[in-house]
């Protein structure tokens, strides 16, 4: 059992990492909510300009879809996530019920952090550097709850179906996967936004 723990001792890494960049973008993204709340006029730090701003997305409905910013939501689940993780690097066997449970709450807010990305791209118009980092973080961080999942079997695939999921996590081709997510939204707001901020960086 110890020797499977240490097995997943680096994907456990990359989950600590990730959670911890998502928590401080979302300490961000609280302090610059507050700071809206106080004088809605407030200029924040990453406004750029009338389309890289995250000034525009703060003010919009979208950012307090539940009554209160959704970085809020970030601060409590970013140190839930934390905690798993320092407790597998500390060798703990998840039972798969928990394992399980978790992949799920996690995969609604993946798809809550879609669903915020669509709406910056299409109905809002504006790009948020942080709100990206916690798209980013989101998606690794649920890649790294799936693989452990897939590993651990907790679906109750048959022998045979196990095996097969284990010879392609084996062959890399889910990190291939998690590689050309990050790419299409990268180069999607490459193209959508391109032309607004790199101009000033130059």
């Amino acid at each position: 059992m110890i020797e499977r723990a240490r097995n997943y001792r680096k994907i456990y890494i990359f989950m600590l990492i990730s959670s911890l960049a998502s928590l401080v973008a979302s300490l961000v993204l609280s302090v610059d909510a507050i700071a809206i709340a106080k004088n809605a006029a407030t200029k924040l730090s990453c406004d750029v300009n009338a389309v890289v701003s995250c000034g525009k997305v703060a003010r919009s409905w979208q950012s307090s879809l539940l009554g209160f910013p959704n970085s809020f939501i970030g601060l409590i689940c970013e140190p839930v996530v934390i905690s798993i993780a320092v407790a597998g690097l500390g060798m703990v066997i998840f039972p798969k019920w928990f394992l399980k449970a978790a992949l799920v709450v996690y995969g609604f807010g993946l798809m809550f952090a879609f669903w915020l990305l669509s709406q910056s791209f299409f109905v809002i118009k504006a790009f948020c550097p942080w709100c990206l980092l916690v798209t980013i973080s989101t998606v690794t961080v649920f890649s790294t709850m799936l693989r452990i999942n897939l590993r651990e079997n907790t679906f109750n695939r048959s022998a045979e179906q196990q095996e097969k999921v284990i010879n392609f996590l084996d062959r890399g081709w889910d990190h291939v996967i998690v590689g050309a997510v990050y790419t299409v939204i990268l180069v999607a707001i490459f193209f959508k936004y391109g032309k607004y901020f790199l101009p000033t960086f130059g």
